[in-house]
């Protein structure tokens, strides 16, 4: 079989301890995505990432509460998916990106820049810190964010490999073999 070897268990604390949370800050993203290897500029493309996919309430339920960093509009708008009782609605899900939420490109910038980043820690990227350049470039050029995407894919993908008879080739990459 071909493929990158994967562990046959899973580590909750490892997933807390080096998985950014979805509250994080610019400063705690750049330590976590530093203690891994990657540079700042890493973390803004990969962040990308985020331009598919969906995030359940529970995970953005205080950023559209509670931040002021974030479009009225925007914010009104999922708080009809996303009550403020905490335990009510918490696994509704919302798409991380509104605009092409099944598209793969740059739009995911686009939204941080109006203030409609969905979770807290999306939109840190953009709220006038050292990164916001970095967000206006993926924003205005797609092809530079499909570059920069890339090599640091290539680059998080050589991160701790498994080697060896450690670990397996999942047949099925949801549930070890």
């Amino acid at each position: 079989m071909l493929g990158r070897r994967d562990s046959t268990t899973a580590s909750i604390s490892g997933a807390n301890n080096n998985i950014p949370p979805p509250t994080s800050n610019l400063t705690k993203l750049i330590s976590l995505f530093k203690a891994q290897g990657l540079s700042t500029k890493e973390m803004v493309a990969l962040s990308g990432g985020h331009t598919i996919g969906k995030a359940r309430c529970v995970s953005f339920r205080a950023h559209i509460y509670n931040d002021t960093n974030i479009d009225t509009k925007y914010a009104t708008s999922l708080r009809s998916k996303c009550p403020s009782t905490t335990g009510s609605g918490d696994s509704n899900l919302s798409p991380l990106d509104y605009i092409t939420p099944t598209v793969f490109d740059k739009n995911y910038y686009c939204n941080l820049k109006s203030k409609s980043g969905l979770l807290h820690s999306d939109q840190e990227l953009f709220n006038g810190g050292s990164t916001d350049s970095q967000v206006n470039k993926y924003a205005s050029n797609q092809n530079t964010f499909f570059s920069d995407f890339a090599a640091a894919m290539v680059k998080m993908g050589s991160i701790k490999p498994l080697t060896g008879s450690s670990g397996e080739i999942r047949k099925n990459c949801r549930k070890p073999n």
